[in-house]
């Protein structure tokens, strides 16, 4: 009975690396709340993509893969190599030209031009509020109505009392980083005025005190 069950564990350890494996290959290092709007269907009818900050793409696999039409921006030069580098492994029809070396608050692109903006970990890097409100415009401007808005930042809420004032809106965080934060007010407010408004709540995660990160979705009226 003891090798038997043992055998069994082998053999499900096993299909489950397996599974593991396939859903890295299919998604990547994806966010796991942009994991989430992909499995509810939330983007299944949006064909072009803009990650404003996209890194070396950790959050582009699913969509390269699926033939999106898909562009990224990134202030850092080695960034948008890697990314683009990615690009063409996956989805060599998509151009390269896609992806460039750009800031968030300047982006090079026409107006309502987009489906879904990606914004990870971004906007809690902004200097001073006027730095994180053109950011944020910026991003919203490429955006066509009836488009959607991922949005993941570092935020004040379960943990107000925690943080240390430096600034500019800007905290000292208990983890010992420093970023821009946000609140439910502010993000309520800019849903308002920019003209969307909320088609998942807003939600937060509190990494046991040390910071919290807030995912804000939002869709374009």
């Amino acid at each position: 009975m003891f090798f038997y069950s043992a055998a069994r564990q082998a053999v499900w350890l096993y299909y489950l690396s397996l599974m593991q494996n396939q859903l890295k290959q299919l998604y990547g290092n994806i966010d796991i709340y942009l994991f989430d709007q992909l499995l509810k269907g939330t983007y299944d009818n949006c064909t072009r993509i803009l990650d404003a900050g996209c890194g070396g793409g950790r959050n582009l696999v699913y969509f390269l893969r699926n033939s999106f039409e898909v562009y990224g921006i990134d202030p850092n030069a080695d960034a948008v190599a890697a990314v683009k580098e990615l690009s063409q492994k996956i989805s060599p029809n998509n151009s390269a030209d896609n992806f460039k070396q750009a800031s968030a608050e300047n982006l090079p692109f026409e107006g309502t031009f987009f489906d879904l903006v990606i914004s990870s970990a971004v906007l809690h890097f902004a200097h001073n509020e006027p730095h994180f409100d053109n950011m944020l415009r910026s991003m919203w401007r490429v955006l066509k109505p009836g488009g959607y808005f991922f949005a993941r930042l570092a935020s004040d809420i379960g943990i107000e009392k925690l943080v240390k004032p430096l600034g500019n809106n800007r905290y000292l965080l208990p983890d010992g980083s420093e970023r821009y934060l946000v609140n439910e007010e502010t993000l309520l407010k800019y849903t308002s005025e920019l003209g969307g408004y909320l088609h998942e709540p807003i939600k937060t995660t509190n990494v046991q005190n040390l910071r919290c990160m807030t995912t804000w979705c939002l869709q374009k009226k």
